[in-house]
């Protein structure tokens, strides 16, 4: 993922499909502070048989961040409207990374070795 400043050091996974969107990270047992999930299309996600707590940020159409939901913890949902995708982060991470609503973000491949 890429910020205005740079690169985000994120192994984003894309989940598209409907079984890949239900899914999500449910019944993972770890969560590293690298791992990012990308669902899309998505307006709300749950947390449901989830055993860590993550944080959640939604996206509009074009990378916007529309919100930012921290450690959110098991069996919670939480949505946004206008969100067209959902980030879901290790607990913690969206700070660290300096992640807040108004920021772009967008997605890109890895670099070639």
């Amino acid at each position: 993922m890429l910020a205005p400043w740079g690169p985000l050091l994120l192994d984003v996974d894309v989940a598209t499909s409907p079984l890949e969107r239900m899914k999500g990270w449910m019944g993972r047992s770890n969560i590293a502070p690298r791992d990012a999930l990308l669902i899309q299309p998505c307006n709300s996600v749950h947390t449901f048989l989830m055993r860590h707590p993550i944080d959640v940020v939604f996206l509009d159409r074009v990378g916007r961040v529309l919100a930012v939901h921290a450690r959110v913890a098991a069996g919670r949902m939480r949505g946004h409207w206008r969100a067209a995708a959902a980030l879901e982060l290790c607990a913690g991470r969206a700070l660290e990374l300096g992640i807040e609503p108004g920021l772009t973000l967008r997605l890109s491949a890895p670099a070639a070795p």
